[in-house]
């Protein structure tokens, strides 16, 4: 057996869903870590959405990733649970994409990576974004979670004082990174309540949590 190290593989699933600065951001944390390969798919949906939503031509999208397959390759290496991932990201996941996958309706690469992902127990987190929710919406997202999908809509942190957008997507994207492989992403993590005065100092300081 070989001592030496393989790279950690991550999959990227790029699906239709509006807030395409999400997978940008992760392809980019993830572009300059030696340690981790990432696997990119992009759905007709996806390109299109990069397409209106950004100033990125979709070749640089592509070239932040390690290995890109086409979502019509159903015979693609990580369409096979022998093929060793850390799990999947699907940034963010479009209604669409939820649907077949919570229904193993694995007629795309896509699916079907998401589908082998789950197979062999490995997280596959879905950055699912639609709001409001009806209840179609919500029995999906309860199928995939049942099936053992991480739901993780794009909800902010605000515990880091963000200052800009770009903050926000970037402290959510890490902590969906973080459920991958630990610490892979650069999330800053929660520290306890800061000192604020007499009220923070209180036995029973206002909480809404």
């Amino acid at each position: 057996m070989s001592d030496i190290q393989q790279p950690a593989r991550i999959v990227i699933g790029i699906s239709g869903a509006s807030g395409a600065t999400y997978r940008i951001r992760a392809l980019q944390q993830l572009a300059d870590n030696p340690q981790i390969e990432t696997h990119l798919i992009v759905s007709k949906g996806g390109t299109l959405t990069i397409q209106q939503e950004t100033d990125f031509e979709l070749k640089d999208v592509l070239a932040l990733a390690d290995v890109v397959h086409p979502d019509t390759n159903i015979g693609a290496s990580i369409t096979s649970g022998s093929f060793p991932t850390a799990g999947m990201l699907v940034a963010p996941c479009s209604m669409r994409t939820l649907g077949a996958i919570a229904n193993s309706m694995a007629d795309t690469l896509m699916i079907r990576a998401a589908d082998v992902v789950l197979k062999e127990g490995r997280p596959l987190v879905l950055l699912v974004r639609e709001s409001p929710l009806h209840r179609g919406h919500l029995r999906l997202m309860s199928f995939a979670a049942e099936a053992g999908a991480i739901i993780a809509p794009p909800v902010p942190s605000f515990y880091h004082r963000p200052t800009t957008v770009e903050e926000i997507v970037d402290h959510t994207v890490a902590r969906a990174l973080d459920r991958l492989i630990p610490d892979v992403g650069d999330a800053q993590p929660w520290e306890g309540l800061r000192p604020q005065g007499p009220i923070a100092d209180s036995p029973n300081p206002p909480c809404d949590a």
